[in-house]
C-alpha cells in the first residue's frame, strides 16, 4: 500500500512538472505525457505495474522531443 501511494506522489509530481513545462514552452509532447503521468494511476492496479508504467512514461519524456 505504501509503495502505491509513494508511486502516485512521485509520478503525479513529475507529471505536473512536465505538463507545466510543456505548457510554458509550447511543447505538446511534454503536455500529453505529463497529463498521462497524472492520470494513469487511476487506471492501473498493482504496485509493480504502477512503477513500471510510470518509469516508461517518464523515460518517454526524455525520448520524445518536439
Amino acid at each position: 500500500m505504501a509503495a502505491k501511494l509513494f508511486a502516485w506522489l512521485v509520478y503525479g509530481l513529475i507529471g505536473m512538472a512536465a505538463f507545466g513545462y510543456g505548457k510554458k514552452q509550447g511543447k505538446a509532447g511534454a503536455m500529453i505525457l505529463g497529463g498521462a503521468l497524472m492520470v494513469y494511476p487511476y487506471a492501473v492496479d498493482g504496485a509493480l505495474l504502477l512503477w513500471l508504467v510510470g518509469a516508461g512514461l517518464t523515460a518517454a519524456l526524455f525520448l520524445w522531443r518536439d
